[in-house]
């Protein structure tokens, strides 16, 4: 954003202290989507925490970000081909290379179901928000399964889906897919959805075409960001998610997102000039690796 953006998009929004989300937990600091992840960032007074969520052979629902395990464990292939029994006995924390408190689990306590983060949310003292991410499936299409079977999981554990609320958590739910945002917009308010907004040099362009090599991964990327905007221009989104990058090239969309009263929640704000220039933009809600470390920033500290 030049000079002239900056200054206009501070003249529609208020210098705000936005609030803080952990991305996939403390994730800087421990392995992402682990126990010791989750407890550090309530530890860290990160006021919401992020997650992506895969379903295994038996069904169940695991915190993991890719679609198969080679990046963040000893084991590899695709997620979908092991059962829960199977996954606790491999290692999701090791490769980060960060030790581990006693009071944060062993190494075989690190993997996380779905249950076992809202458990330790609902241990955390105090209210606190929890962001779930559908990722894509097979492309273009909404990954109802998983969607449908995280709903079931939490209707279980007493959500509301009118005030999207489980207890002391908060949920929102999040998509780079649209089709995601609009077969939930048939259950959850748009106050409470976000899609997900990111320019296509910063798309997941390779993930795309090794979820579906058949079609053309970047021209999919641009419909799917055509799409996007196209629902919080509507109003089926309340929440938008847009990339750094993209809030500042973006300046008068933002604006006018801003000025029909959608909400902000930007990611993935690690550096300090950063968290600084969405503060002074009067950005709602950060997405961060890092809170404690945005905590501090935001606080002059």
């Amino acid at each position: 954003m030049n000079g002239r953006h900056e200054t206009a998009a501070m003249e529609y929004r208020g210098a705000m202290t936005p609030l803080i989300y952990a991305h996939r937990g403390s994730s800087a600091r421990f392995a992402e989507h682990t126990r010791a992840a989750y407890l550090q960032a309530i530890a860290d007074g990160a006021d919401g925490v992020e997650c992506d969520l895969q379903l295994t052979s038996d069904g169940e629902l695991v915190l993991l970000h890719d679609r198969t395990l080679d990046r963040t464990s000893n084991g590899s292939g695709p997620v979908a081909q092991w059962t829960l029994a199977e996954l606790r006995s491999l290692d999701f924390c090791s490769w980060k290379g960060a030790r581990i408190p006693a009071g944060y689990g062993g190494a075989s306590d690190q993997l996380l179901t779905f249950g076992e983060l809202l458990d330790i949310l609902r241990g955390a003292g105090r209210d606190i928000g929890l962001a779930v991410e559908f990722k894509y499936s097979g492309t273009a299409q909404c990954p109802a399964k998983l969607v449908d079977r995280t709903l079931e999981v939490l209707r279980l554990r007493g959500w509301l889906p009118g005030p999207s609320t489980a207890g002391n958590i908060l949920l929102s739910f999040m998509s780079f897919n649209p089709r995601a945002m609009e077969y939930l917009a048939g259950t959850v308010p748009a106050r409470h959805l976000c899609q997900l907004i990111a320019g296509i040099a910063d798309a997941d362009v390779d993930a795309v075409a090794a979820a579906d090599p058949g079609i053309d991964a970047q021209a999919f990327a641009q419909a799917a960001l055509a799409e996007g905007e196209r629902l919080l221009d509507d109003g089926v989104a309340g929440i938008a998610g847009p990339g750094l990058a993209y809030v500042r090239d973006h300046a008068d969309r933002i604006g006018r997102w801003s000025d029909a009263g959608i909400r902000f929640r930007v990611w993935t704000v690690d550096e300090p000039d950063d968290v600084r220039f969405c503060a002074g933009l009067g950005i709602e809600e950060i997405t961060t690796n890092a809170p404690a470390q945005a905590r501090a920033v935001l606080s002059g500290s």
